[in-house]
C-alpha cells in the first residue's frame, strides 16, 4: 500500500484568451473598439481529496444516496491465562437507515462451550429495545454502555474517525489498497500503558468495550484497575470504495493486558463489518414493542 498523503490535486488550467484588434482605414481616425463579451470561465475541476477529513465528507455523501443499507457483521472476543483461552463468536446482520436513527440488528453468539443465544435490538427514533434469547424485549437507552457496546454502527464510524482525524497530531493514516481499488482510513497503537492514552477516543472507545468483562473479573476475585493495565495493540480500519467512496467495511480490534498474581490475563477482542449493499426494507419497531 502506498500513502496518499502526498497526492496532488487536479486543479483546473487556465484557457488563453485570444482578443481580436480591431484595424482602422488610412488616414481615418481610429475607432472605438467595440466591447468584445468576456470568455465564460471555465469550468473548475473539483480537487482530489486528499486528507481524511476529505475522504470521509465524501462517504457521508456517498451513503446518503441510498435510503438505508445492510451489514454483515462477525465478532469474536476472549480471555487467556496460562495458555488457556476462553472464547465467544457472534455473527449477524445490521440494518441501518440513513438521514434519521433507526437501526434493526440480530444475530447469535457462541460461548466457548458452544452453548448459542440469539439477541435482537433496535435503536429507533432516540429509543433503544433489547431482546436476549427467550426473554422479553427490554427498553434500554441507545446512549447507555450496554446498548453502545451491543450496537455495530458502520455507518456511526464515518464520525468517530472524523473525531480521530481531528485530534491533536491527526490520527488517522490514509492509504491506497487493492491495487488502488480502496482506500483504508486506519487508527493504530501498538503496546503502551493505558494510563498512557486514556483520553484518546479510541482508547476510550475500547475501555467501554472491554467494561462488561472486567465487570465480570472483579466479581471473580481478579482486581482490574485501569491504572495497571496495558492496550496491547489497537487497529480501527474504515475501508471505502475508490471509485464511489461507499463503505466497504470497518474493522476493530484491541486487546489488553491485565496483570495477575504475576502474570497478565489477555484479553482481546474483533469486529468486522461487511457492506452487503442497499436496503429496500422499512426499519421500524416490531409488533408488541412500544414506540
Amino acid at each position: 500500500m502506498r500513502t496518499l498523503s502526498g497526492r496532488t490535486a487536479v486543479l483546473a488550467l487556465p484557457l488563453a484568451l485570444t482578443l481580436a484588434a480591431c484595424g482602422a482605414e488610412t488616414e481615418e481616425p481610429t475607432r472605438a473598439e467595440s466591447p468584445q463579451a468576456a470568455a465564460p470561465e471555465p469550468a473548475k475541476q473539483p480537487a482530489e481529496p486528499e486528507t481524511a477529513e476529505d475522504f470521509l465528507d465524501l462517504a457521508e455523501q456517498a451513503m446518503a444516496e441510498e435510503p438505508a443499507w445492510g451489514f454483515s457483521v462477525k465478532g469474536e472476543e476472549g480471555l487467556t491465562l496460562q495458555g488457556q483461552k476462553s472464547a465467544a463468536t457472534y455473527e449477524g446482520t445490521v440494518r441501518r437507515a440513513v438521514g434519521r436513527t433507526a437501526l434493526h440488528a440480530q444475530g447469535v453468539s457462541t460461548g466457548s462451550k458452544g452453548t448459542k443465544k440469539t439477541e435482537e435490538l433496535y435503536v429507533v427514533d432516540g429509543a433503544g429495545y433489547l431482546k436476549e434469547g427467550t426473554a422479553g424485549w427490554k427498553a434500554l437507552s441507545p446512549a447507555g454502555p450496554e446498548m453502545r457496546n451491543k450496537v455495530e454502527d458502520p455507518i456511526a464510524v464515518v464520525e468517530e474517525f472524523r473525531g480521530y482525524a481531528r485530534a491533536a497530531g491527526g490520527e488517522v493514516e490514509v492509504t491506497e489498497a487493492d491495487g488502488g481499488g480502496t482506500i483504508e482510513l486506519r487508527v493504530t497503537s501498538g503496546e503502551r500503558k493505558l494510563s498512557a492514552v486514556r483520553d484518546r477516543a479510541w482508547a476510550k472507545k475500547a475501555k467501554r468495550e472491554f467494561d462488561p468483562t472486567a465487570g465480570q473479573l472483579r466479581e471473580a476475585g481478579v482486581p482490574v484497575e485501569d491504572a495497571q493495565m496495558t492496550l496491547s495493540g489497537l487497529e480501527e480500519v474504515l475501508v471505502l470504495d475508490a471509485t464511489s467512496y461507499r463503505i466497504r467495511s470497518h474493522r476493530f480490534e484491541f486487546g489488553f493486558l491485565i496483570p495477575y498474581n504475576g502474570q497478565d490475563i489477555a484479553f482481546e477482542q474483533r469486529v468486522t463489518e461487511e457492506n452487503q449493499g442497499p436496503y429496500r426494507g422499512r426499519i421500524g419497531l416490531p409488533a408488541g414493542v412500544a414506540g
